[in-house]
């Protein structure tokens, strides 16, 4: 009777014990914005990051995280879609997915695809860049460009240093620079780097403003390319010049400044907190940035704050369209790619 007592407990609990096993994520896509429904307008122009994501890979379930503003959902085959919020509310969003108890990210691939603005000097607008190095510039000193001393460019310069051009740090507050899994982001961008992407007339006349930049003429391409990150909107030429300088300065001249970005520095840091706690793996990290539009005005053109270089549709379409493959062929080869990364884990 008593061994027929202690089956039946058994039997009854173990339905709340499957319920209570946390659900294993296979991929996780970050955006950080979406403006009205998801249900889909078809263009993507004005829905903002998310909608293609919903629509066409898609992802069906709704799934509540506490600390998310933002809506998630996922797929059947274990992919978890978030919008995370802009500029520093990512921060929060990302720590709240690795602490839910109902979600398995120990070996979760995390893509972020996200719209930007691009330096003319690398590509043109609708562009889509795999990011190899992400660099932070938000814990810096500042002063005002009016009242800097007449021998620098900027009044930007480094914690722990007295003038531009010299690399501090900023212990406690960032850790300043990524370098993503070289491995990974050379077998995503083989993956997708022959993927055509929308070009159109107002694309074109967008690109026409560049004379001077042979690479903001041409028609939207898949590249690698670094991004320098800030949660503050930046733009202008000099700005430009001071983002080109920031990236070789942080990765002792190996990375390339080409996308700007206000939120994955923030992203990489608390994944990089959590995985040398174990709870994340960073190896497994991809930044896909696609131009909205470029960090400075035309030649020739009165610098403002306009910066609207009528790219977003394209930037929204080319995000889905590059990134999606990436995001398939991990779910589909997750019986090798769970225990081994594709092009090999980072030294």
């Amino acid at each position: 009777m008593r061994r027929a007592l202690i089956l039946l407990l058994l039997a009854l609990l173990s339905p709340v014990a499957a319920l209570a096993k946390p659900m294993v994520v296979k991929v996780v896509v970050l955006t950080t914005f979406e403006s009205g429904s998801s249900a889909g307008s078809g263009s993507g122009q004005g829905s903002g990051e998310f909608v293609f994501w919903a629509d066409r890979l898609p992802l069906t379930h709704k799934l509540k995280v506490p600390g998310i503003e933002g809506r998630v959902l996922y797929s059947d085959d274990g992919v978890l879609g978030v919008v995370t919020g802009m500029r520093a509310r990512p921060r929060e969003s990302v720590t709240a997915l690795i602490l839910d108890p109902e979600l398995d990210l120990s070996h979760a691939y995390w893509i972020v695809a996200g719209i930007a603005g691009i330096d003319p000097r690398v590509g043109s607008i609708g562009s889509a860049a795999w990011a190899r190095w992400v660099v932070d510039a938000d814990a810096i000193f500042e002063m005002d460009d009016r009242d800097i001393p007449k021998d620098w460019p900027y009044g930007l310069w480094s914690l722990g240093a007295d003038r531009p051009g010299v690399k501090g740090s900023a212990p406690g507050s960032s850790d300043m620079v990524w370098r993503l899994n070289p491995g990974l982001v050379d077998w995503a961008f083989r993956l997708t780097r022959d993927i055509p992407l929308t070009d159109s007339a107002a694309l074109q006349a967008a690109r026409a403003g560049f004379p001077s930049e042979p690479a903001a003429l041409k028609p939207p391409s898949v590249f690698l390319g670094d991004e320098v990150s800030t949660t503050r909107f930046w733009h202008g030429e000099r700005r430009t010049q001071w983002a080109r300088d920031w990236m070789k300065l942080w990765t002792g001249g190996d990375g390339a400044f080409a996308m700007t970005a206000c939120e994955d520095q923030g992203i990489l840091d608390v994944l990089g907190l959590f995985g040398r706690e174990g709870r994340v793996d960073p190896n497994r990290v991809l930044v896909l940035r696609t131009a909205s539009n470029y960090s400075r005005e035309g030649d020739g053109a009165e610098q403002g704050v306009k910066f609207a270089h009528g790219g977003a549709g394209a930037a929204f379409e080319a995000a889905y369209r590059v990134g999606s493959p990436v995001v398939k062929a991990l779910v589909a080869g997750w019986d090798r790619y769970a225990t081994s990364i594709p092009g090999g884990t980072a030294p």
